[in-house]
């Protein structure tokens, strides 16, 4: 599934328009085609001041999240390894009525540092390719994908890591090759 959105009140000229691709499997076959472009990618964005190109993901991300939704997928929630803080294993284990030791016992693995994370891929919460615990989640959940963040070129090679799953990160990783004029200069 396609749909075609025109960027008016961002960086991108108002006649720019793009395709978004939808659908996961042909975001997975097209991620493999794409391996080689994409360290390619990489290196010609290092090249790049990196203070336009965060203002050049923020704007097309806005754009996208927009149209894609995230309960329609799940995937994130299917394949990431959530780090936990202890204000956020307190606050889930009060949301959902539990002791906090339950909770740790129940959902969480804690390294002999007393880094945590959820204990298993797929989350726990995950239900019918939602958050059942949607108000209450980590904040890693909620910065998921991360394009919001400064420094997109130093953390690329983290977000290309995801790129073949998350239908936000590969729609703004190919608009970001257009808008940088990648495929001009290579």
């Amino acid at each position: 599934m396609y749909i075609i959105i025109s960027f008016e009140n961002c960086f991108i000229p108002k006649l720019f328009f793009i395709i978004l691709e939808y659908d996961r499997e042909k975001i997975a076959v097209a991620a493999e085609k794409k391996r080689e472009e994409n360290d390619a990618f990489r290196i010609f964005l290092k090249n790049k001041k990196y203070e336009i190109i965060d203002e050049w993901v923020q704007s097309i991300n806005n754009e996208v999240e927009k149209k894609i939704d995230c309960t329609l997928c799940g995937a994130c929630c299917k394949g990431l390894m959530i780090n936990v803080t202890l204000e956020e294993s307190q606050n889930v284990a009060k949301h959902l009525k539990m002791e906090e030791a339950t909770f740790k016992k129940t959902y969480i693995e804690e390294s002999q540092n007393g880094i945590m994370i959820m204990n298993t891929i797929p989350c726990h919460f995950l239900s019918d390719k939602k958050c059942s615990i949607y108000e209450n989640r980590f904040n890693e959940c909620r910065e998921f994908p991360h394009l919001k963040k400064p420094n997109f070129t130093n953390r690329l090679f983290g977000t290309l890591i995801h790129y073949s799953i998350c239908p936000i990160i590969y729609n703004v990783i190919e608009q970001l090759k257009i808008k940088s004029n990648f495929f001009l200069e290579n």
